[in-house]
């Protein structure tokens, strides 16, 4: 490990859209209720983007806030790494078009797709370019607007998700957060428990593919639910492992915002206090990979970032594929 830098993130930020959308709402084109909703998912309401927004929209908003807070002047971002499974357009990738928005001169720009645990992915990604000095300074954001691609009849999803984004600014310097020890996994046998089955090369588009509404997210919630929460916690101990520290160590965990059945039965199973886990998707449902940078940015802005000690961030989603990172506390200074 002779000779690398350190990688820090020096800002964050996040957008949630305006537009709020509450189980009540729902309960007027579905067969649901309030109630039914909240006891099964732990969600009362959720931000959904206006039409004529694009996930690049949100992506620029919340990498705006993350580099005002950072102090780092745009033509010094080497590069962007995009988490989202919602792009704007399927080619060209959605990044280029942030870039754009953005005014970052001749920044790189990738996007990848790694399901709920994308933003963690980049991160780790973000830490090497860093690390390695291949490039100084880096914008890991991600977008996710999965309101466009739910069947709004069909209450087993259509229930779960909000749209928002959030970033974090990667550097060499002094920060907020040391970027630390990793884990990444993937059980692709189960790719097809959550999935959009028609739009890609094995079924295009097509007339009887609208019919079928196979354009809309499929979910095998059953599925999901063992697994996230057997893996959450796998990866979340090897982290702890790599980094030689126990949880008793780790000020705030922040888990993929899914359902909350799935974080208190984590908690439950890892023996972590419930106040050490900030809860976001009461009021903005399941925003996809963005849940955590978003969770990250609230917990920064609202001051509940411990003085010393760790943060742990643990994804699970499609794939299935799943992480975790560990982010050294540097510094709480308010902003």
């Amino acid at each position: 490990m002779d000779g690398l830098r350190k990688a820090c993130i020096l800002g964050t930020g996040s957008y949630i859209p305006e537009r709020v959308v509450t189980n009540n709402d729902l309960s007027r084109i579905l067969d649901t209720s309030d109630e039914w909703i909240r006891t099964r998912t732990g969600i009362r309401e959720r931000h959904l983007a206006a039409e004529n927004e694009s996930a690049s929209d949100m992506a620029v908003k919340a990498a705006e806030r993350a580099l005002k807070m950072s102090g780092i002047p745009k033509h010094r971002i080497g590069f962007i790494i995009l988490a989202t499974g919602t792009p704007d357009y399927p080619i060209p990738n959605t990044s280029s078009l942030v870039q754009d928005k953005l005014g970052l001169p001749h920044a790189g720009a990738v996007d990848i797709s790694a399901g709920c645990a994308g933003f963690i992915h980049g991160l780790v990604m973000a830490k090497g370019l860093v690390s390695s000095g291949l490039f100084d300074y880096g914008l890991v954001i991600s977008s996710e607007m999965l309101s466009k691609h739910l069947d709004w009849k069909d209450r087993t999803t259509c229930i779960l998700f909000g749209d928002g984004a959030g970033a974090a600014v990667v550097g060499p310097d002094q920060g907020k957060f040391e970027i630390c020890s990793s884990d990444m996994g993937t059980d692709g046998s189960c790719w097809d428990c959550i999935h959009i089955p028609a739009g890609g090369t094995v079924e295009p588009v097509s007339e009887e593919a609208i019919r079928k509404d196979k354009i809309y997210l499929k979910m095998n919630g059953r599925k999901v639910f063992q697994n996230s929460v057997r893996r959450m916690i796998d990866t979340a101990a090897a982290v702890m492992a790599k980094e030689e520290i126990t949880a008793d160590e780790v000020g705030l965990f922040l888990f993929h915002q899914a359902n909350i059945r799935i974080i208190q039965c984590v908690a439950k199973k890892m023996g972590i206090p419930w106040g050490k886990i900030p809860i976001e998707l009461d009021r903005l449902g399941n925003t996809g990979p963005a849940s955590v940078a978003i969770a990250l940015d609230l917990a920064v802005r609202d001051y509940r970032i411990p003085e010393d000690g760790y943060i742990l961030l643990d994804g699970f989603g499609a794939g299935f594929i799943w992480s975790s990172v560990l982010l050294r506390i540097e510094h709480t200074e308010k902003e």
